[in-house]
């Protein structure tokens, strides 16, 4: 089990808790209260601050309801926060798009992350053929 230290720079949204049943995600708040007209973007503040453990990196997505419940999008599509940003003061923060009218609350849940193993060190060699079957080109179904 890793261990990540938290701060928490508000009092105003729920304790973080991971339970495993039916995901690995972490459900982050807003940590207040904001109104965007459609067309406006903000850095929503997630009201807390994480020392990740060493050689681990967290990956910031939305909730899968996050668009139907407050009409928002994250503008960079997943956060990626490395260990380094560990300081007292370094919020997390959830970029946005509203693509229409909302209003979010302190404590809706809007995001949620998880922590991956940096990648490993790898490199490239290259072939004239990689010996496999062609799949089409286009995925797993082969349809453009």
């Amino acid at each position: 089990m890793k261990k990540i230290r938290i701060k928490y720079l508000t009092d105003e949204i729920e304790k973080l808790s991971y339970k495993r049943e039916g995901s690995d995600w972490i459900d982050l708040r807003a940590a207040c209260d904001i109104r965007l007209k459609k067309g406006e973007s903000a850095l929503i503040p997630l009201g807390v601050a994480m020392e990740l453990p060493q050689g681990y990196e967290a990956h910031v997505v939305p909730r899968s309801s996050t668009f139907k419940h407050f009409g928002i999008i994250q503008t960079n599509h997943m956060g990626v926060i490395d260990e380094s940003y560990c300081g007292d003061n370094d919020q997390w923060f959830m970029p946005v798009y509203a693509v229409r009218d909302t209003e979010i609350h302190i404590n809706d849940r809007i995001c949620q992350f998880r922590i991956m193993e940096h990648q490993p060190e790898v490199y490239f060699e290259e072939t004239d053929s990689l010996g496999h079957t062609d799949r089409g080109g286009f995925g797993s179904t082969g349809i453009a």
